[in-house]
């Protein structure tokens, strides 16, 4: 199920600081995916449904070069990402062995994925960046993943960062990383996310005319009554 266009556009506008204080007060506290850090600084601010993929410790046996063509591989997982999604990718926090490098991402990005995000490594950097698939990982290795990993499958439950990831979760990521959206719980989260947003775009600007932060961050009953009489007026 692909995230509506239109809760994309609402989650594009609303940082991932926002959205971690949000699921915070709705009882969440891991939800900020470890590890997976913009590949490249300053890259849009992205959200998309999940699409996952599991690595394992790799065993001599199985993560061989010839696994690569294998009907349960990387590729074929790569051939099944609808466009929009976001590829999350369980590398146990491996930072010696590439998961994917320049070709595997030209491809993704050529079939529409939003991005990849991993608590792992790419290998191929310069390559990677020029292929245009932003991607949120710990960074860069020159070793392929068989050298540490062996892929085992996608689209199930896996463990990304030290935060569970189930497919068609909601992922939103930006300049301080990747968070989680459970699936179930996004409308009231985008809503909440939304006001929140509005409430600390308006405390930055009493901030920035020298309003003193006691009572305004957070807002007192007398600031919440000036927020919402200011919120009527736009």
């Amino acid at each position: 199920m692909s995230l509506d266009p239109a809760i994309a556009k609402v989650l594009g506008g609303v940082s991932t600081a926002t959205l971690a204080t949000v699921l915070l007060k709705k009882g969440l506290r891991n939800v900020w995916i470890r590890g997976a850090r913009p590949l490249r600084p300053g890259q849009k601010r992205l959200a998309g449904r999940a699409f996952t993929l599991r690595f394992v410790p790799a065993r001599e046996d199985l993560a061989t070069p010839e696994s690569w063509a294998s009907p349960r591989s990387t590729r074929a997982a790569i051939e099944a990402m609808p466009p929009g999604c976001i590829s999350v990718v369980d590398a146990m926090g491996v930072s010696d062995a590439g998961i994917f490098g320049d070709i595997l991402c030209a491809r993704m990005a050529k079939r529409g994925v939003a991005a990849l995000v991993t608590d792992g490594v790419v290998r191929d950097a310069t390559g990677v960046l020029a292929a245009g698939l932003p991607v949120w990982c710990q960074g860069a290795a020159a070793p392929p993943s068989v050298a540490g990993l062996t892929f085992v499958n996608w689209e199930e439950p896996i463990g990304c960062g030290g935060v569970a990831v189930f497919p068609d979760d909601v992922v939103v990521a930006d300049d301080d990383g990747a968070v989680l959206i459970p699936a179930a719980l996004l409308d009231p989260v985008v809503r909440l996310a939304t006001e929140q947003e509005r409430l600390e775009g308006w405390i930055m600007s009493e901030v920035e005319q020298g309003q003193p932060l006691p009572g305004l961050y957070p807002p007192n009953a007398e600031n919440k009554a000036r927020y919402e009489a200011w919120s009527k007026g736009r």
